[in-house]
């Protein structure tokens, strides 16, 4: 028999999530994924609302919380495609992170509506990237183990 189909079909018979998975207080990082992209969402409504931005940069948070929010419910609704789903998410959550790091060079202007969305999405991005990677260390480590 050929090794690499023996290894495949091993791999197809293999639950793809188990009952165990990676949690952050007793939440899946999709549903943390959906969780965030719906505040980002909103975020980006109330800031521009509250603020009478004409800007469309008000609505920043917004354009990372929508993909965010699809990323995290097509990882629930088609699990087999997860860790794609998740791998994106995670991009954008670095998007926000890196976005949000234009709060340095405007932090001396004091703190407004602007300043406090990027320091939100530095400080929010930074911690959904880092329940990220420490799901995806947790994913490769039971994969590993259940290979072993």
């Amino acid at each position: 028999m050929n090794s690499a189909v023996d290894f495949k079909s091993v791999r197809l018979r293999r639950p793809f999530m188990t009952e165990q998975s990676y949690t952050v207080a007793g939440q899946t990082i999709p549903m943390i994924t959906i969780g965030y992209g719906v505040f980002l969402a909103l975020w980006g409504i109330v800031i521009s609302l509250i603020s009478s931005s004409d800007s469309i940069t008000s609505y920043a948070p917004t354009f990372a919380g929508v993909p965010l929010l699809i990323t995290g419910v097509l990882a629930t609704k088609i699990p087999e495609k997860r860790k794609l789903w998740m791998h994106i998410a995670a991009t954008f959550g670095l998007i926000c992170v890196l976005g949000g790091t234009r709060f340095f060079m405007v932090m001396g202007d004091g703190i407004n509506y602007a300043s406090g969305s990027m320091l939100m999405l530095f400080l929010t991005g930074l911690i959904y990237t880092y329940f990220c990677v420490q799901s995806f260390i947790w994913a490769r480590k039971q994969r590993e183990a259940a290979e072993a």
